[in-house]
Parts: C-alpha cells; structure tokens; sequence
C-alpha cells in the first residue's frame, strides 16, 4: 500500500511528467506491474498474463487465445476490446449498502452486471467449455491437475481476500473472483490475475481460497478447441441489444432494477445533490471518515473495481470502431464517439472524487482501515473499529462539501446525456 501521506505528491509528480489526468496517473502509482521471462510450467500457449485494460476481458481473450481461438474478421487473436463488447460491456448499478455501526458501503459497477462474463462470451460465439464444481478439496485439484496435463488453462473463482497479492484489498468471501490457473510447477500454480507475470502461490494456499468462494465452491471452466465457424455478426448483434436492454429496462425484473442502467445515473445524480433527506449525501456521510470513504470508493469503482478506466466507456468505444466495420454500420462509430466523451465525464468525475479525499489523507486513511477491520474481523474487530473511529473525529475534518458533491453530480447527468444519445443509435 502506498504511503497515503505522500500519495497526492507522487500523483502530481506523475502528472507534470505525463500530462495525465489525475485518476490515470493516480492509478499508475498505486500498480505494481512486473515483467521478465515466463516461468517454465506453463500450458502451451498460454503467453500473455495481467489485466490490460480491463481484467476480465483480458483474461477471457487469454484462454480464448490458448485455446486457439481467432477473431474471424482478423484471423489473430480477440481483442480486449471485441471481447470486452462481446461479455456485454457497459453497464451501471448504484447503490448504497447501510450496515449497522459503520458507514454505508458505496457501490457502482460499471461494467455489464450481472451475467458471467467468460459465460457470455463463450455463448455468443457458440464455443463449447467444461465447467464443473467439487465439495472435495483433493477432488478438485486432481481435476484441476489433469486439465493442466491436457494443456488446458481454467478459469477458477476464489474468494479475493485469501489471495497473497491482495491481503490489503477490500474483500468479501462471498464476492465471487475469477482467475485463471495457466500452470503448475511441482506444489506452485501460476495464476493469471493482475500482473504482466503469472503469480505464482502454492497448492495448499490456492486451495484455501478457491475453498473460501463458498456459493461456487471449486467452481472451474475450460474452453473447447475451436469445433465450427464463429457467427461473429450475430454474436456482435446480440451482445449489442443486451446492452442496450440492460442501460434502458429492467435487468433484474424486481424493485432492484430502479439502480440499474440510466436509472441508477439519475438516482446517483439526485442523491448527491440532496442535502435535505437522510437518503442524500450529505446527510448519509455526514461523517468524515464516512464522506472520505465514499469519495475514494467512488473513484474505484469508476476507474478500478467492476470496470476499466473511464467506467469502461473507452474501452467499449474501441469495441463499437471494430463492431462497425465487420457489421458495416456507420452509426456504431458515432455511438462510440459519445461513449468516448461519456468516458471522459466519469474520469472527470473520478478524478475530482480522488483528488477530494486524498486532500483529507489522515481520514482518509483512516477509514479505509477502519473498512479493512469491518470486512475481515466483524464483531470481532469492535474495540479497534471504536477507537478507529475515535481517531477519525479527533482528527476534525471536514464532512460533505455540497459544492463538491453538486459537482460530481453534473458531471454524472453529463455522462448520461451522452449516453442516451449513444444507445439509440445503438438500438437503431
């Protein structure tokens, strides 16, 4: 983790050198990127490790390429981006979760959500896979083992916080985390997960978390040996109408749905503008460490979690430039300059939410521990979650900035007007 007393400093040093915008080199100085020869143990093929832009895409394009899988229209591997618009792409859910005793926990995934994404894929373009489940540890990694004596890779779900790379992330068990296993040497399996290297942990580790997923507990899938011709168009097509069915109507079917797609963008825009009702921000994080801890969440999950920068609206923008030439549909290329500029709005918006709490890095700091206790002591952690807070109001920083807060909420409406406009050319 770094330092947070030096992370604003860092950051604009960054940005003097690069002229990036304060969210792009923020999230710059925070990665830990590596690089080097591959280890020996590896499936055959599997060559290209780390998150690009968008981690699941990326990792989805890497078992598609190892399974031998080419892009019809280029005769080379997927692109992060084609496949990234293939799992569906965009999307937007907001809400605000309040638990008893500590802050409300901020949420926007904006990616699409919620349909598995190495699913989705696969089923648009009619690839065939295995997926299998195990109650039995030894079980599973036996079957694990034999995929990898057969060259194929698998794509696992873990629980996050067990993995050593992320102990300090912000994790529940319960939130399903997808790597893929592209080897093994002796007891050690390399994992492709964020990093431009495999990572490597041991057997008994990778059994713990693949173990601490308890709803998809040792769930794993590995895609076929390509078997006929992919129908690219109509996958693309598909893919297309899903999102925008999803940004427009009903996605969950109950009275869920009024935080999905462009209703969520108005729900979020009004919530922080309101400074009257208990359901506004203001109000909802009148406590510092609260309101730094909703601003830094705000920003992660634009730029970081459940989504690529610029709320994946860049990267679907690539996807519509590809999609309109192999469709041959003009008004693709004009949806994917609006969703450019929508992309802009939402890094816009991270970088203000980003640069606001790191103004407060004392709190800020301290809130993001406090939320560390919460999620991986509960009850257990209650005296140092008390005296966490104790230093949060000692500290007698500022709570909600309305001016911010109304700020934030005009560059929200200003990507959603964009977008409008985007899905009904896309609808067309």
């Amino acid at each position: 983790m770094t330092d947070h007393r030096h992370l604003k400093r860092r950051v604009r040093e960054r940005m003097s050198r690069t002229r990036e915008s304060y969210s792009t080199a923020r999230r710059q100085v925070l990665a830990q990127a590596s690089s080097g020869p591959l280890p020996a143990g590896l499936v055959p093929g599997y060559d290209m490790f780390g998150a690009g832009g968008h981690r699941l895409s990326s990792l989805v394009g890497h078992l598609l390429r190892q399974a031998g899988h080419v892009a019809p229209h280029t005769a080379a591997p997927y692109s992060e981006a084609m496949v990234c618009g293939l799992g569906g792409g965009i999307g937007f859910m907001y809400a605000t979760f309040e638990y008893t005793n500590i802050p409300p926990l901020v949420t926007i995934v904006a990616q699409h959500h919620p349909e598995p994404w190495l699913a989705a894929v696969l089923a648009r373009l009619g690839i065939g896979s295995s997926e299998t489940h195990s109650g039995s540890v030894p079980r599973a990694l036996a079957q694990l083992r034999a995929d990898l004596e057969l060259e194929k890779a698998a794509l696992c779900l873990v629980d996050r916080s067990a993995l050593p790379w992320h102990s300090d992330t912000l994790a529940l068990a319960s939130d399903p985390y997808q790597v893929v296993v592209a080897g093994a040497k002796g007891d050690i399996l390399y994992l492709d997960d964020v990093n431009a290297q495999p990572h490597p942990i041991s057997e008994d580790d990778f059994a713990r978390a693949w173990s601490g997923y308890k709803k998809g507990r040792h769930h794993r899938v590995t895609v076929d040996r390509p078997a006929k011709p992919v129908d690219l168009p109509a996958a693309i097509a598909t893919a297309l109408a899903v999102t925008v069915a999803h940004l427009t109507g009903p996605v969950l079917g109950n009275s869920f749905d009024v935080n999905f797609g462009f209703s969520g963008m108005t729900r979020l825009a009004a919530q922080l503008r309101d400074e009257r009702t208990k359901s506004g921000w203001v109000r909802r994080f009148a406590d510092p460490g609260a309101y730094a801890w909703a601003l830094l969440r705000l920003y992660e999950c634009v730029e970081l979690e459940y989504t690529a920068a610029g709320a994946t609206r860049p990267l679907y923008a690539d996807f519509l430039d590809e999609a309109a030439v192999v469709l041959g549909k003009k008004e693709l290329a004009r949806a994917a300059e609006l969703f450019r500029q929508s992309g802009q709005s939402w890094s816009k918006l991270a970088d203000l939410a980003a640069e606001t709490a790191d103004d407060l890095p004392e709190v800020t700091e301290l809130a993001r521990r406090r939320m560390t206790v919460v999620m991986t002591m509960g009850r257990a952690g209650a005296e140092e979650i008390k005296a966490l807070s104790a230093a949060i109001t000692a500290a007698d920083a500022p709570g909600p900035d309305p001016a911010v807060l109304g700020a934030l909420a005009e560059l929200v409406d200003t990507a959603r007007t964009f977008e409008e406009q985007a899905v009904a050319l896309l609808a067309r």
